[in-house]
């Protein structure tokens, strides 16, 4: 299913990014709690590039895995 940074991301005031739900990038496991700023990257994506877009995700379980991202 196709769903919005905003919805699977939010921004801290620290300018951190967390995710609001668990989710699977890359084999990579996550959920809220973990924060990352810009320039890192998780299953080699650096999320901090894709603010804004677009993601493909599975659901499974209670995890959202990314498929992709899309660029428009």
């Amino acid at each position: 299913m196709r769903v919005s940074f905003w919805q699977v991301f939010r921004i801290n005031s620290d300018n951190s990014i967390e995710p609001m739900r668990r989710i699977r990038i890359g084999g990579v496991e996550f959920g809220p709690g973990v924060r990352f700023t810009r320039g890192v990257s998780f299953g080699g994506i650096d999320l901090s590039l894709y603010i804004g877009k677009d993601f493909e995700v599975e659901e499974i379980g209670e995890v959202w895995v990314v498929r992709s991202i899309y660029n428009q």
